[in-house]
């Protein structure tokens, strides 16, 4: 699967239904910008709105997603399977982000409380004034991504 040839592919079937990027977004409820981003393969389509897409391509999702046209293909899988699939692969990237987030809290938490083990020579008074700092900063992290994930969460309810 990539983006910049199923980024052309789109492009091409636009063309050939006649119609602006505008039109297409406003057809499918998405904005203008989103299918320049999808033309320029900057990224892809989501699996909430890739059906309609092909819908209104007139094209189906393995051709989309291969990003050409071929009538003597066998399809393996039909539209909602690979929606599906697309749909369980959104959930493991996200699921992705929540073991990070967990993982940088974790990790910055462990740091905090081995930053007060160091004291004497003038490295370990050094490390035990920066280990805070990054302690925080690894926390930081893990808490943005654990937000990240439950915006996300919350965006496909």
């Amino acid at each position: 699967m990539n983006p910049v040839t199923t980024g052309r592919f789109i492009t091409q079937k636009r063309k050939e239904k006649n119609l602006t990027q505008e039109q297409l977004a406003e057809k499918i409820g998405v904005s203008n910008k989103t299918i320049s981003k999808w033309e320029t393969g900057k990224c892809m389509p989501d699996y909430s709105i890739i059906e309609l897409l092909c819908e209104e391509l007139n094209t189906t999702l393995a051709e989309l997603i291969r990003g050409e046209e071929d009538e003597k293909s066998i399809q393996t899988y039909d539209n909602a399977q690979m929606i599906e699939m697309m749909k369980e692969i959104e959930h493991l990237k996200n699921t992705k982000l929540l073991i990070i987030g967990y993982i940088l809290i974790i990790m910055g938490s462990i740091m905090l409380a081995l930053s007060r083990m160091f004291t004497g020579t003038d490295i370990q008074e050094f490390l035990s004034g920066f280990m805070p700092g990054l302690s925080i900063v690894e926390m930081l992290s893990g808490v943005f991504l654990l937000g990240r994930h439950l915006a996300l969460r919350n965006k496909k309810k």
